[in-house]
Parts: structure tokens; C-alpha cells; sequence
């Protein structure tokens, strides 16, 4: 039925819950889960950061391979295979892009996350997934 469940996360508690919830889907599907962190980046809001200087791509890798190693830990996946992305841009863009590519059958994510600016945009990253997303979405609390 759902043959990739694309997982977002920020490493979060209620990503982590999302995170744990896809995986016990996974087993009963046998799905594959495509975790995905997106580095939010300046040039993400249009700006850029001097005289069109942008994130340096080994920049974007250790953070997002942070937030996937801070993703996982603790958590048994064995019998899930996951494939682990990392890009840089605006989350809820990215994460609609990833779900365009047309292999992403079920997206599983967190209602709360540590977006840039917390409080006043807490939660509008899968508010705006859940209603622009071209697949069945899953909001885990």
C-alpha cells in the first residue's frame, strides 16, 4: 500500500514521534522510509548573505548529517530500510518538492518542530504540507 513514506525531520520530540510511528508502518507495509532533514538556509527567504555568498554545501552536510544521526539515535530500525537526504532550502518547499518527484506514497511527520522561528510559526511547516501535498500525509502529535 504505501510502498515510501517520506519522514521529515528537524530531530525533534514530536519528529521523533513521527519518526517512530513511520517505522511501525514500514514493517507492517514493507516500506521503505525516506528520511529527509532540510538545513534551513538564508537564501531559503531570498536573501543571501554578502555579495551572493551562500551556504557552503560541507556546511549543510554536517548540520543535516547531525539531525539524522540525532534522528536514529536510539531507535531500532532493523527490517526498515531508510534512506537518509539532506538538502538545504525551506522545509515545507523542499519537502513538497521531494513529494513532486512522484516514488513518496505516504508523508509521516511531527505537528511541532523547531522551525526558525519559533512560536509564531510553530507548526506551519505541516500545516502547509498537509494542505499543498499531492500524497496522504500523516500528522503525528
Amino acid at each position: 500500500m504505501f510502498k515510501t513514506i517520506l519522514v521529515p525531520t528537524d530531530a525533534s520530540e514530536s519528529a521523533q514521534r513521527a519518526l517512530l510511528n513511520a517505522i511501525e508502518l514500514a514493517k507492517e507495509f514493507g516500506s521503505q522510509i525516506v528520511l529527509l532533514h532540510v538545513v534551513f538556509t538564508p537564501e531559503a527567504l531570498g536573501y543571501t548573505l554578502s555579495s551572493g555568498i551562500t551556504v557552503p554545501q560541507e556546511e549543510i552536510s554536517i548540520y543535516g548529517g547531525e539531525a539524522l544521526t540525532a534522528a536514529l539515535a536510539g531507535i531500532d530500525t532493523r527490517n526498515v530500510p531508510i534512506e537518509k537526504k539532506q538538502i538545504p532550502g525551506h522545509p515545507a518547499i523542499a519537502i513538497l518538492e521531494e513529494i513532486k518527484s512522484g516514488h513518496i506514497d505516504l508523508v509521516v511527520m511531527g505537528n511541532r518542530g523547531y522551525g526558525p522561528i519559533v512560536g509564531s510559526l510553530m507548526g506551519s511547516i505541516s500545516q502547509r504540507v498537509l494542505c499543498k501535498a499531492e500524497c496522504p500525509v500523516m500528522i503525528v502529535k
